[in-house]
């Protein structure tokens, strides 16, 4: 399960950074595991990703629910769920198969916003569906 979870993160990150439009919202290298150190916002995080084996009689595959945070440089949710928008059309769009995987199945399952209390930022959080099999 680890080598398709590293799979899709791998080709999800690689699809972020070639979008032009994503790019022009958080600036390059913009998709990140962690909030970076000395970086402003705006910015994404991949706060989570679990991966559950869904075999079935014809083929085995697994279950991915990914959980993105985009952060806002200031407290407009507008701004943070533009940025969500964007993430969400290319999960849906980009070429994700390669690297011993074929994504056969993805859906934006949730996104919410808030502005966080501590930074004065917009964050919205984007939850998402993919169903992998093996290449």
């Amino acid at each position: 399960m680890q080598a398709e979870m590293m799979s899709l993160q791998a080709a999800l990150v690689s699809a972020f950074a070639a979008d032009t439009a994503l790019t022009a919202l958080i600036g390059a290298d913009g998709v990140v595991d962690a909030p970076p150190k000395g970086r402003e916002a705006p910015y994404v995080t991949i706060a989570r990703h679990d991966c559950v084996r869904r075999d079935g009689l014809d083929a085995p595959g697994t279950d991915h629910r990914l959980i993105f945070h985009a952060w806002a440089g200031r407290a407009s949710r507008r701004a943070a769920l533009e940025i969500a928008a964007r993430l969400e059309a290319v999960a849906v769009s980009a070429s994700l198969d390669g690297g011993g995987i074929i994504v056969t199945h993805r859906v934006a399952e949730r996104c919410e916003s808030e502005i966080d209390l501590r930074t004065g930022r917009a964050r919205a959080m984007l939850r998402m569906r993919f169903l992998v099999e093996p290449e």
